[in-house]
């Protein structure tokens, strides 16, 4: 489904899954100077996946790939010191899983640490990233 609105994701019969998928796919897709309805629309998106994750952890992918999406966001706006609260979150989430999922919330993390002009944290970061074992196959 196309999503050309926030409002097509709360359309009868959508899944919360879904709708969440929405909501990140109208935030990523909006112009950088479309104002606020990107970030509207991500914060949505971490609300719901929030209540999502509380009911099972097995939404926690989910809700960090908002937190990460979120983030680049508020990166693009300038917003770096509110974007490191949500990438910070976003390890924290995938830190058990590890795999790809964690080297992209290390990596998104890495670049906040950069825009914040913490050079050092930044480098850790992303040694830690490369320290990952590659995706299989």
């Amino acid at each position: 489904m196309t999503r050309n609105s926030p409002d097509d994701a709360t359309r009868k019969g959508t899944s919360a899954v879904a709708a969440i998928e929405g909501l990140l796919a109208f935030a990523a897709n909006r112009p950088r100077w479309a104002g606020s309805s990107a970030l509207n629309s991500a914060g949505e998106a971490i609300a719901r996946s929030r209540a999502l994750a509380a009911q099972s952890p097995e939404h926690n992918p989910l809700l960090a790939r908002c937190l990460r999406t979120t983030a680049r966001l508020m990166l693009a706006k300038g917003r770096a010191m509110e974007a490191l609260p949500l990438a910070q979150e976003a390890v924290a989430l995938t830190r058990s899983a590890g795999g790809g999922a964690l080297g992209l919330s290390l990596r998104r993390l890495a670049e906040v640490q950069e825009a914040l002009h913490r050079f050092s944290d930044a480098a850790a970061t992303l040694a830690e990233a490369d320290r990952l074992p590659p995706p299989p196959g």
